[in-house]
């Protein structure tokens, strides 16, 4: 049985990949720290994620499918993820695996990093 914040992951997944950000944005901390993968750096509070993502989805179309969820010694959730990413006509631009770990406060997500190994 998936725990809370496994559920919370699974359901930002799928929004995200339907492009309903409000959704996603319910899930997060109003003030949260989100890895802006695209251009480099971090984003923070909701407003930017939604910024962020607007810019992102009207240039490239990634689509990201969560494999595993593991929760670490510190709680935090490390999520290995099948990423693929094309641009608007169709090329495919990158298909791999990544890993995202997420920091939950409250039972939203607090921080989203993104693991470079």
């Amino acid at each position: 049985m998936a725990t809370h914040e496994q559920q919370i992951i699974y359901k930002a997944y799928a929004a995200f990949n339907n492009r309903d950000i409000d959704t996603v944005l319910a899930l997060l901390q109003p003030q949260v720290q989100w890895p802006n993968g695209w251009e480099g750096g971090y984003v923070q509070g909701q407003d930017a994620v939604r910024a962020y993502w607007t810019r992102q989805w009207q240039a490239i179309d990634p689509h990201v499918t969560p494999i595993s969820i593991t929760e670490k010694t510190d709680g935090r959730q490390e999520v290995r993820v099948h990423q693929v990413v094309k641009d608007k006509q169709g090329t495919l631009l990158a298909d791999g695996y990544v890993l995202h770990i997420y920091t939950f406060e409250n039972g939203l997500v607090k921080k989203m990093e993104i693991d470079p190994s």
